[in-house]
């Protein structure tokens, strides 16, 4: 018997998860690209945290953040990790990848970092990531200092403690909300260059 859903969802899971994300766009749901990143220490102890997802690849997906933050630790002692989408109503949707990971070379990361808004790019270099600060004012404090560092230019450059990371898939798994909470939930597995794909239980 033919399964339509997993027809409709097709061979590549990426291709379908980049075409529901941009679903998502058109339909005008708040930062689409939102996704919660889970990475672990190597004895197990797992963290979460919201990142936006700024491009799905053929083969990857790539995110960015201060390579002195908890998160960054985490993937440098162990370079595995999971996002998790979901795109509420209208889509009742959700995507679940499972990886590794690795840096981007820091011109990969320029690329995007050119495409920030100034302020952003003047936030990552002042904000020291995870670490402590005494209050808020420490903060403002510190990005007045590169503010005054940087008044004289437009093209504030990439900090060295700042870039990306791309998630090479391993496992990617589809998920439709149905009523009585009878999803339907696809799991997909990397098979070679292609994809082993199963429907599961909700």
């Amino acid at each position: 018997m033919v399964d339509a859903w997993l027809e409709d969802l097709g061979d590549d899971p990426l291709a379908t998860l980049a075409a529901w994300l941009e679903e998502a766009r058109a339909r005008g749901l708040h930062e689409p690209e939102a996704a919660a990143l889970a990475t672990a220490t190597p004895d197990g102890r797992p963290a979460a945290r919201m990142v936006l997802v700024r491009g799905i690849q053929e083969r990857e997906l790539r995110f960015y953040t201060n390579h002195e933050s908890r998160k960054a630790d985490e993937i440098a002692e162990n370079p595995r990790a999971a996002l998790v989408f979901h795109w509420a109503p209208p889509l009742h949707r959700q995507a679940r990848v499972e990886g590794s990971v690795t840096r981007l070379t820091d011109d990969e990361s320029l690329v995007y970092f050119r495409t920030r808004a100034r302020e952003s790019r003047l936030g990552a270099w002042a904000s020291p990531q995870s670490r402590p600060l005494a209050d808020r004012e420490e903060l403002d404090r510190l990005l007045d200092e590169v503010e005054r560092r940087f008044a004289a230019t437009e093209d504030v450059p990439l900090p060295p403690f700042w870039g990306g990371y791309r998630l090479t898939p391993e496992a990617i798994e589809l998920w439709q909300s149905r009523p009585g909470r009878l999803h339907d939930r696809a799991r997909y597995e990397r098979a070679g260059e292609g994809w082993l794909r199963t429907r599961l239980a909700p």
